[in-house]
């Protein structure tokens, strides 16, 4: 690799000469179908699951046709097949992700660990406490290696903590733990076989300090100027592969000849698989592969629509499967996704036969909650009070008695470690919804969320199957943090998908598919809309498309392009103002967008009006502005104008507040499009 990294094959390599006996002893002592958390330095891992030399020299060359299908570079990919989970370069987050693994195979009573590597470094990083602390309360059976080489890159350990042994730390998370000697393979494999059975037995985590060096820089570029020279000496005789030999040789299970055959094979070996890489067509990048990748497509939901309706409507169709129903006529999944604008009879029979009642928006959510329970028996919920407390809003209240401890699970103040639990779940099948008591804490799992969650499927084809419900939203005199509405920080992310319900049919369908959907999903839900909006709501299981627009009314002399609160100010204003004609668009889901619903909007009015709580800079209304401004601009009879918030934080004061929302200022804005 240092060869290749010389001749410029490849852009960056991480060494572990001096750590071998790390990586290879603990991928011995795993299972092979147990899922390990591999860092940069422990190319062992993935030679002891045998993952073909040739593919791993594609991958390290940016080749399109294996793990990350030149998408990432050095260890930052992963593989299923190998149960090697990818890194990111943050670190960290690793730890968190082998705690839901490891809950996967509690909650299915396997007798398997998982394991994730820390270097000394990481262990300074709030994702190595809060992942800690989460397996301990938890019970989960997992190991937590760290490699302690002396450096975090020249960082040395005396300017990283101030504890004899990093061991100690065990102790402050009530764990066991043990100090070994990381450069002697045999007694690696010995102490991670011994501690394996000794989480599984007791289903409990373990710490496991290795103590060794590395004899090269962090990486290739950054050299080794910052180390005594008196360190590589003496680490120099504790070489892992030259002391391993000796020993050998020593018992006579080796002699000089059969080393040198050994060494041998093995260089043909590799030189026979990286002849085999070097054979790779030249890359050709195709746009619509690239964004094609981003999401996975499977939605994996057992019923994600209403699918028959056997009744008689009316006495003039009977629909099933939406089979047999006159032309044009509205078909169940319509009706779910669109409710009526109008009170034709037909439709309003339809609708009475699929059962609908009035619920509040935050009880619509809770029966969306609790039927995607129902449907998904590997759903896990995970928040802090959401178990007997049934959540700061009551949403889970009576969760924990009908689905149990083991599915409904109050987590410690980790929203770190929770949301990279809940991504390992997903490694294992596993469904879940992770509840933010309120969306601005999102900030402390925002790692996690957008380069973790976000880009793993791009990186390596992996799903993140997860939920995260964000109660958002002023109104209510909370403060700057509680009250954000904050979704165009997770608008810019790729691979995440973004929704924002306004009504109560909405809330519930919308949150049925995003539970489906095998992508991760952050979903916002407004805390002022909790107890004050009513709808009627289909009684039975559905789901309304992820991506779909809702309009709410149509109109010929002003567009309204809103979400959330936005759309109840918006009839608010246009029911007190009958002469201006309204078309009013909810867009529902704002990654991805709705585009030609948009269009279609802007093309029946030519005077559009973005609206939304969130402050002006930065918010989605730019996005979609600057969309019409380059698709529609020819349907334009005025220029776009965006209503929103202002420019500060949220203040705490009922007064200040309201002169901070967007609302305020709606009517103005309002009259400047009818003039112009």
């Amino acid at each position: 690799m240092l060869v290749l990294l010389r001749q410029g094959k490849i852009s960056k390599w991480f060494s572990g000469i001096g750590q071998e006996a790390i990586a290879v002893g603990a991928a011995i002592a795993m299972q092979e179908d147990e899922w390990i958390m591999p860092l940069h330095r422990n190319l062992g891992v993935f030679t002891t699951r045998n993952m073909p030399l040739h593919k791993l020299f594609m991958q390290w060359q940016g080749n399109p046709e294996v793990y990350s299908k030149g998408r990432e570079r050095s260890f930052h990919f992963g593989s299923a097949e190998h149960h090697i989970c990818g890194m990111i370069s943050h670190l960290g987050p690793q730890l968190a992700i082998a705690d839901g693994v490891a809950l996967a195979y509690k909650l299915r009573k396997e007798k398997k660990v998982s394991l994730a590597f820390s270097g000394d470094g990481g262990t300074s990083e709030g994702d190595f406490h809060e992942a800690l602390n989460v397996a301990a309360v938890w019970d989960l059976p997992v190991i937590f290696l760290i490699e302690n080489n002396g450096y975090a890159l020249s960082t040395p350990i005396s300017e990283q903590y101030r504890c004899e042994s990093l061991v100690d730390k065990a102790k402050g998370y009530g764990m066991a733990g043990v100090k070994i000697d990381g450069n002697n393979i045999l007694t690696v494999i010995d102490t991670l076989a011994g501690v394996r059975e000794y989480c599984i037995r007791e289903q409990k985590p373990f710490l496991v300090e290795c103590m060794t060096f590395r004899m090269r820089g962090h990486e290739e570029a950054s050299g080794t100027k910052y180390v005594p020279k008196e360190l590589f000496d003496a680490w120099a005789e504790k070489d892992p592969i030259k002391n391993y030999e000796e020993y050998l040789t020593k018992i006579n299970v080796l002699n000089e000849v059969a080393i040198e055959i050994i060494r041998n094979d093995i260089k043909l070996v590799i030189d026979k698989e990286l002849e085999l890489a070097n054979k790779t067509t030249t890359i050709h990048p195709d746009t619509e592969k690239e964004l094609g990748d981003v999401y996975a497509t499977e939605v994996n939901s057992q019923s994600s629509m209403v699918n028959e309706v056997k009744s008689t409507v009316s006495g003039q169709w009977s629909v099933v499967n939406d089979t047999e129903r006159p032309p044009n006529a509205p078909t169940t999944n319509d009706l779910m996704a669109n409710p009526p604008l109008t009170n034709d009879p037909m439709t309003n029979d339809l609708m009475t036969a699929i059962g609908r009642k009035d619920l509040r928006y935050i009880d619509a959510l809770k029966e969306g909650l609790w039927q995607s329970m129902q449907q998904h028996s590997n759903l896990i919920l995970m928040g802090q009070d959401i178990a007997e407390y049934g959540g700061a809003f009551k949403i889970t209240e009576g969760f924990l008695e009908q689905f149990g401890k083991e599915r409904v699970r109050n987590t410690p103040l980790c929203e770190s470690a929770i949301i990279g639990s809940a991504l390992g779940l997903s490694l294992e099948g596993f469904k879940s919804m992770v509840e933010m008591q309120f969306a601005d804490f999102a900030t402390v799992g925002f790692n996690q969320i957008v380069n973790n969650l976000a880009k793993m499927h791009y990186r390596w084809a992996q799903q993140a199957d997860v939920v995260i419900r964000m109660p958002a939203g002023g109104g209510v005199g909370a403060g700057p943090f509680h009250s954000q509405t904050n979704e165009a920080w997770f608008v810019h992310t790729p691979g995440l998908k973004v929704v924002y319900p306004s009504t109560p049919d909405d809330a519930k369908g919308l949150l049925i598919a995003a539970i489906n959907d095998s992508n991760p999903v952050i979903y916002f839900e407004h805390k002022a809309l909790y107890r004050s909006i009513s709808g009627q709501v289909p009684e039975a299981y559905y789901a309304i498309e992820i991506g779909k627009a809702r309009q709410v009314s149509e109109g010929t002399d002003i567009s309204i392009i809103t979400y959330g609160a936005g759309v109840h100010w918006a009839i608010e204003y246009a029911a007190h103002h009958e002469g201006i004609s309204f078309d009013i668009l909810d867009l529902r889901t704002l990654l991805p967008l709705d585009y030609d619903a948009i269009k279609a909007s802007v093309a029946r009015t030519g005077k559009v009006l973005l609206l939304h709580e969130d402050s002006l800079t930065g918010g989605i209304g730019g996005e979609v502005a600057a969309w019409i401004g380059e698709h529609c601009f020819r349907l334009l009879d005025a220029p776009v104008m965006r209503c929103a918030s202002l420019d500060t934080p949220i203040p705490f004061n009922m007064e200040l507040e309201k002169n901070y929302m967007a609302k305020g200022r709606l009517h103005g804005y309002v009259q400047k499009l009818l003039q112009y």
